[in-house]
């Protein structure tokens, strides 16, 4: 039996004990304090958050990722996941599953956004969200979107495993259809999360290529949603005091430069052009080339204006692409007499963009009477704005790469994303990571693990900080 020692030994140990705890705790504190940027007085759930304390389960992750991916309709390494299909509800409850598994407490609104929340001491106080989609358009990746709503879980799970607990809520988002693949509108879930009367009411009167409705495509999903239920979707902007939104950049900037981050700064906004030309068709031997009226070249005489216009306008930001053109009948001995054109502008200056989108429409009246056909369509939709970056996400985001010794650049996305609408809420903010030769919306997209954990980490230090805010 070991003897006792006496007790000025006892008190000794003890003082030391508490000296040593208390030095700590001062050190956590400081490292708490230099990264949130305020003194953190004492609060029980608040403890120690470090670089070195983040540790992500990339084996955990990148499983997930390939889980994922197995809800498809195509074949891999190809991904599809329409709307509502049944590869959409399936992955949906995984989606459903790995928030409940992470303890956040889920819930999903009417058309079918997930939201998972982690409850911050201070619940009352409007959260920080995060998220993405993972709807696919036919035969694309497997990390567009999906990158930030697992990766937004997997920077939660680090969080708690670093012990961290929030004072704002923490919040991941999964948006319904970002991709306008199913009813022709992009961002479907976060436009109506951000109030768009427009969405709404394009909603009412949506079908699909086999004619079916909005409606009936979200009750086979197990959605029973109305009319009169889309305004309740929308959010107030009280919601959240942050949202940020982890992605792969989808263009080959970060990669080409070998640069670790990207910190966003603007989202340039798409405006969509819809175009249909008529003229009288014919034989395409019969009919000399004076007499014709020929809605196939009215078609591409127009497409080789876009890019004039877009070229004129002297910014590199400013784009413009035909994405669809279709002539009927479509048959090679025949002129066609109709066409279809489908336009897709974007840039970061709304008025830039919307010059060069008066110019196509001017070109398009001159292109069909030199040519003799009709304009019978020349539509604008989603005529969005583009959408600037909160100063102190931003500066929170470097703050974090610093801290991390990642490298790190400021950049434009010329992509649209959930974020676009969520800037209409919330203060807003995007992390880019580096994509395999810029590839996405392609079988081909790849983003190392590597890179995805570092987003997570950047991702997770933000939150932090903005959840202590």
């Amino acid at each position: 039996m070991s003897p006792i020692p006496p007790l000025p030994f006892l008190l000794l140990f003890l003082l030391v004990s508490a000296i040593s705890a208390a030095s700590h705790e001062d050190a956590t504190r400081r490292t708490m304090e230099e990264f949130s940027g305020y003194p953190i007085h004492s609060h029980p759930s608040v403890l120690s958050l470090s670089p070195s304390s983040l540790s992500v389960d990339a084996v955990g992750l990148q499983r997930q990722i390939d889980e994922l991916a197995a809800f498809s309709d195509t074949p891999k390494p190809s991904v599809t996941r329409i709307l509502y299909s049944e590869k959409d509800v399936l992955a949906r409850s995984y989606i459903k599953s790995l928030m409940k598994e992470a303890a956040l407490s889920v819930r999903e609104d009417a058309v079918g956004n997930i939201f998972g929340r982690w409850n911050g001491y201070e619940a009352g106080l409007p959260a920080v969200a995060t998220g993405s989609h993972i709807d696919a358009i036919p035969f694309s990746g497997k990390y567009d979107g999906v990158v930030g709503v697992l990766g937004a879980l997997e920077a939660i799970n680090t969080l708690k495993r670093s012990n961290f607990q929030p004072r704002r809520s923490l919040e991941v988002i999964m948006f319904t259809s970002e991709e306008p693949t199913r009813f022709g509108i992009s961002c479907l879930g976060s436009r109506l999360l951000a109030g768009s009367e427009a969405a709404t009411d394009a909603l009412k009167q949506a079908v699909d290529g086999q004619n079916i409705s909005f409606f009936d495509a979200a009750k086979s999903a197990g959605y029973n949603i109305c009319q009169e239920d889309l305004p309740n979707v929308s959010l107030t902007k009280e919601s959240y005091s942050a949202f940020l939104e982890l992605h792969i950049e989808q263009g080959p900037i970060l990669e080409e430069e070998g640069v670790s981050i990207g910190i966003v700064t603007a989202i340039a906004a798409p405006a969509s052009i819809k175009v249909d030309f008529e003229g009288n068709g014919g034989h395409a031997g019969a009919v000399l080339m004076p007499a014709r009226n020929d809605a196939g070249l009215a078609a591409a005489e127009l497409a080789l204006a876009v890019e004039k216009h877009v070229l004129a306008s002297g910014s590199i930001d400013t784009v413009g692409t035909v994405g669809i053109l279709e002539l009927h009948p479509g048959a090679i001995n025949s002129i066609p007499s109709r066409s279809h054109l489908e336009i897709d502008t974007r840039d970061i200056d709304e008025k830039r963009r919307n010059t060069v989108i008066e110019k196509i429409q001017h070109s398009a009246s001159k292109i069909a009477t030199d040519r003799g056909v009709k304009l019978s369509q020349f539509t604008v939709v989603n005529q969005d704005p583009p959408a600037l970056c909160d100063e102190s996400i931003i500066d929170a985001m470097e703050a974090a790469s610093r801290q991390l010794n990642l490298s790190h650049k400021l950049m434009i996305s010329r992509a649209y994303h959930d974020s676009l609408f969520m800037a209409r809420i919330s203060p807003m903010g995007m992390i880019f990571i580096p994509c395999y030769k810029g590839y996405s919306h392609k079988p081909e997209e790849y983003a190392s693990m590597e890179d995805i954990a570092n987003g997570v980490k950047v991702l997770a230090l933000t939150l932090a900080k903005l959840s202590l805010d």
